[in-house]
C-alpha cells in the first residue's frame, strides 16, 4: 500500500524512502513522481490511488534533502554537498531501473510537480529512451532575467555565509511573497491551493516547508536553464502533457507553462500537450479540479503508454 514507507539504496549512496500503489494484473505502465521543493512524496497518496485503479504501478520517492530519504552528504534542504542535480537525477534512474525491472516490459511515464518537474526534464533529456512519456505539472523553465538576478543573490550569500545554511532572499522572493499576493492573505501557503483544508494540512505536516540551503536552490537554476536547452535530445514522438494553473504565482499564472510548450514544439516534438486550469493555484493536484485534472491525466497516460505499439 502507498501508506507504507519502503526503502532501496541507491548507487548515489542515498537511502532513498519511496511509496508504491501496485495495480491489476492487466497494468498499462507504469508511473514514477518526482515531488516538488519542501514537501514529500507521501502527499500524492490520493492521486496514486487514482492512477493504480486507471492502471499504472505507481512509485514516488523522496528527493535527497527532503521527506524520510537519508544520504550522509545530504542533510535536510540540500541535494548533496557536491553534485547535486547529477545525484538526484541519478536517484530516478535507479528508481525507474528497480521500478521497471519489478514490471519488465511495462513503458514508464516520468511525472515531476514544481520542482520535480525541474528533476524530470532534466532526467528525461539524459535518459530519454528509459521513459516513454514525459508530464510536467506547475514547474517554471522561463524565469527570465529575474532568474538570473537570483542567481546572482545566491552566488553573493554563498560567498558570505556558504552554501549549506538556508537561504535570507530567496524565500522572500518566492514563497512568502506568493503567499502575500493572494487575495484572502490568511496564510503564507495560500498560494499552494484553493482549498484551505490542504493548505493547513500542508502547514502542518512535519516534512514540509522547511527553508532550502543555497546550494539547493543553485541547484534548482541550473536544472532551471540546463532543462530548456537540451530538449533536442528527446524523442520527437514522445508524447508529452503539460499542466499549469491559472492563478500560480509560481508559473506566471500558467504563463511559463505555455512558454515551455511553445519551445518544446519549436524543437520539433510532435505530442505536446498543455493544459491551464482555470482559477487554480499551484498544487494543481491539491485543489478545487483535482479529480478532473487526475481523470484527464489518466486518459492521456493510457493513449500514451499504449503509443509503444505503433
Amino acid at each position: 500500500m502507498f501508506s507504507e514507507t519502503r526503502r532501496f539504496q541507491s548507487p548515489t549512496g542515498a537511502d532513498l524512502a519511496y511509496h508504491h500503489r501496485a495495480s491489476g494484473p492487466a497494468a498499462a505502465g507504469i508511473l514514477l513522481i518526482c515531488h516538488g521543493l519542501a514537501e514529500h512524496s507521501g502527499r500524492y497518496r490520493a492521486f496514486a490511488d487514482k492512477m493504480a485503479d486507471t492502471g499504472f504501478h505507481v512509485y514516488a520517492h523522496d528527493h535527497r534533502g527532503h521527506g524520510e530519504t537519508r544520504a550522509p552528504d545530504a542533510v535536510p534542504g540540500r541535494f548533496a554537498e557536491r553534485d547535486g542535480l547529477r545525484k538526484v537525477i541519478d536517484d530516478v534512474c535507479a528508481m525507474r531501473d528497480m521500478a521497471a525491472a519489478a514490471h519488465p516490459g511495462l513503458p514508464v511515464i516520468l511525472f515531476g510537480h514544481s520542482m520535480g518537474g525541474l528533476i524530470a526534464l532534466n532526467t528525461a533529456v539524459d535518459r530519454p529512451d528509459d521513459f516513454q512519456a514525459l508530464t510536467i505539472w506547475n514547474s517554471n523553465f522561463h524565469p527570465g532575467p529575474a532568474g538570473r538576478l537570483a542567481q546572482a543573490v545566491l552566488l553573493a550569500e554563498r560567498a558570505l555565509k556558504g552554501s549549506d545554511v538556508p537561504s535570507t532572499i530567496l524565500p522572500m522572493a518566492t514563497f512568502r511573497a506568493w503567499g502575500r499576493s493572494m487575495p484572502e492573505k490568511r496564510t503564507e501557503a495560500d498560494w499552494l491551493s484553493n482549498d484551505p483544508a490542504e493548505v493547513d494540512a500542508y502547514l502542518t505536516d512535519p516534512l514540509c516547508g522547511f527553508d532550502a540551503s543555497v546550494s539547493l536552490w543553485l541547484d534548482l537554476f541550473e536544472m532551471t536553464y540546463r532543462g530548456p536547452t537540451l530538449v533536442d535530445r528527446l524523442r520527437k514522438d514522445m508524447p508529452i502533457y503539460l499542466v499549469g494553473g491559472e492563478n500560480d504565482p509560481a508559473t506566471n499564472g500558467g504563463r511559463e507553462i505555455t512558454w515551455l510548450a511553445r519551445h518544446l514544439k519549436t524543437h520539433g516534438l510532435r505530442r505536446v500537450t498543455s493544459r491551464i486550469w482555470p482559477k487554480t493555484r499551484h498544487e494543481t493536484l491539491n485543489d478545487s479540479v483535482r479529480n478532473e485534472a487526475t481523470a484527464e491525466f489518466a486518459a492521456w497516460a493510457r493513449e500514451a503508454a499504449e503509443l509503444r505499439t505503433e
